[in-house]
């Protein structure tokens, strides 16, 4: 057997794709091209109006939750609340039932009126059994 060498012996016997096939990644890619340009414009990118991730302005997210129903996970999320503290809140509502007034709070081990001041935003009213529908004083 006689091997070629050179280039006669990296010439195909046929192309990868079809001169169709070509054509049509051609224009596909082509149209993509097109879409992000006319985005891009779209957006205020030639006036220089696009956001730009370093300069934007910081949303916050607010949120409150319910300390008597409230499960350790959803605790962890108060501010200087981890793992630990959130459980020991569960674990103190479980030994010594619902809360009625967030000094009750204060009860739990770790919890001071430093805490109690950066959490007490992020929790909503207590129900008193005042304000709680059809419940027997």
């Amino acid at each position: 057997m006689h091997s070629k060498s050179g280039p006669e012996s990296l010439r195909l016997t046929r192309p990868l794709l079809r001169c169709t096939d070509q054509r049509v990644i051609g224009c596909s890619v082509l149209f993509c091209l097109l879409a992000v340009g006319i985005t891009f414009v779209q957006q205020g990118g030639l006036r220089g109006r696009l956001v730009e991730i370093e300069r934007a302005n910081l949303s916050r997210i607010t949120f409150q939750l319910d300390v008597n129903k409230a499960a350790w996970p959803e605790l962890t999320q108060l501010p200087h609340v981890g793992e630990t503290l959130a459980r020991r809140i569960v674990r103190y509502r479980d030994r010594h039932g619902h809360f009625s007034d967030f000094d009750g709070l204060e009860q739990v081990e770790g919890i001071g009126p430093k805490t109690m001041a950066q959490i007490r935003p992020f929790l909503l009213p207590l129900a008193t059994t005042e304000r709680v529908v059809g419940s027997v004083p």
